[in-house]
């Protein structure tokens, strides 16, 4: 096999497997684990009081 056939079949599985985690990051599977991913950060802030939080009522 010549460079240039290897590159190509090297190409298109790259592009197969990109193809797949864009897939696989849009679906509706992958939405709750990402949700809660996303509130990570906030989970080591302590909790306000809601008292506290208020500031003039």
């Amino acid at each position: 096999m010549d460079y240039a056939i290897s590159g190509s079949i090297y190409t298109v599985i790259v592009f197969v497997c990109f193809i797949g985690i864009v897939l696989w990051a849009y679906s509706n599977k992958s939405k709750a684990s990402f949700d809660e991913a996303e509130k990570l950060i906030f989970d080591d802030e302590p909790q306000q009081d809601k008292r506290e939080s208020k500031v003039d009522e």
